[in-house]
């Protein structure tokens, strides 16, 4: 499950990348922190950034977790050539410690090496051989001219990077049932403004966006192995920007029209729209580990009678949760409920990223799939099921 504008995704574990800190400044109300990622491997790297990352920091008499918010620049991944370096750029939001001689600070996902800010704000001191290890002729290769494949579109194509994941990404399978395989996939677009910016001066536009989810139903068991239901779900919302509070938790909020149907025809055809208002609250709990929070009020407009009683299976409320590590297990659970007539639903899903299990197997997370309730699909809205399912994820 996919909280909107709390989504984070690092560097995996297998890459060659080493991730250090390389800077640290004092700008204004916030301190900057300079990371160097050095790809001490033979192929070229293309690393993922995530749009805020947990930063640990300490004092001789305390330790603490905060968000370390990144500064755009241009795209949410960064390309490193071997035995070569590339530079990103977070920020740590109101950062007004009132002391800090000798506050260290670290970044547990990537561990980082530890940089200590010195009172002066003006320098760092780390482990000396870090950054002298890599050699020095092979750093001026990051100016190095490129030429493009033909399969990359990022040239040319201004608006790419405004368009990002929403909602999992995923295959599995359970055998047993009419619908034995299920497959997502989804994205949403910022319509207006730059993607993940951290500025103060963002337009009202930039929270609006578009997003399209679709859900397929595959029964593998029949002949000619028919798609038993495909759910198309587009919607258009908008996305409060994250306000993040000393006590580690973030909060924000997302409302938004939503269309949900099923392409049949006759007796099978299924459609609804709602209008929905989710406030979101994510909370560290140290050691790369979190908890994020959606309830979501739905309330339905426009025609519903090819389905004129979902309302008594679906309800208007739900609850969206996430525990787990941004780099390891993961849990996410959905659940909505009517309490008129004491019918709904719970789902959950299980993620671990599979290199973690096997070194240099491809970039997926095993993913397990677990359904109990009404209305899995928009078909079987009236039909109480248990399913489950494992797969491959690339996004959870």
């Amino acid at each position: 499950m996919i909280f909107a504008g709390f989504t984070t995704t690092c560097a995996h574990a297998a890459s060659p990348a080493r991730f250090l800190i390389s800077d640290l400044r004092q700008q204004g109300d916030h301190l900057q922190i300079v990371i160097v990622i050095l790809n001490d491997g033979e192929d070229q790297q293309s690393i993922a950034l995530p749009e805020r990352v947990e930063a640990r920091v300490e004092t001789a008499d305390s330790a603490r977790v905060t968000w370390a918010h990144r500064i755009e620049t241009g795209s949410e991944h960064i390309v490193v050539s071997p035995a070569s370096y590339g530079r990103a750029i977070y920020i740590l939001p109101s950062f007004n410690a009132p002391d800090t001689t000798n506050m260290s600070i670290s970044i547990p996902a990537w561990e980082t090496v530890r940089a200590v800010v010195k009172a002066e704000n003006e320098s760092l001191a780390r482990e000396p051989l870090e950054l002298a290890s890599t050699p020095s002729p092979s750093l001026n290769s990051e100016t190095r001219s490129t030429v493009r494949s033909s399969a990359d579109r990022s040239s040319g194509n201004a608006f790419l990077n405004n368009l990002s994941a929403y909602e999992p990404v995923y295959i599995t399978y359970g055998p047993g049932t009419d619908t034995e395989a299920r497959i997502q996939f989804s994205f949403k677009y910022q319509l207006f403004g730059r993607p993940r910016s951290t500025s103060n001066q963002q337009s009202l536009l930039d929270g609006l966006h578009f997003a399209y989810s679709q859900r397929m139903f595959w029964d593998l068991d029949a002949q000619s192995s028919p798609f038993r239901n495909i759910d198309f779900q587009p919607e258009l919302f908008y996305l409060t920007p994250v306000e993040t509070l000393p006590n580690n938790v973030s909060l924000s909020a997302q409302g938004g029209i939503r269309h949900e149907s099923n392409g049949r025809s006759g007796a099978d055809s299924r459609s609804l729209n709602t209008i929905y208002l989710a406030p979101m609250a994510t909370a560290l709990l140290g050691d790369g580990y979190r908890i994020s929070v959606a309830p979501r009020l739905a309330v339905y407009v426009g025609d519903l009678s090819d389905n004129p009683d979902i309302q008594r299976y679906r309800g208007n409320l739900s609850l969206a949760m996430e525990l787990g590590h941004d780099e390891g297990l993961l849990l996410s659970t959905h659940s909505r409920y009517n309490f008129s007539s004491g019918k709904g639903a719970f789902s959950a899903d299980l993620s671990y990223p599979l290199q973690r299990i096997i070194g240099g197997a491809p970039n997926f997370y095993l993913f397990g799939q677990g359904f109990f309730g009404y209305g899995e699909n928009l078909l079987d809205y009236e039909r109480n099921e248990m399913r489950l399912r494992a797969g491959l994820a690339i996004v959870r």
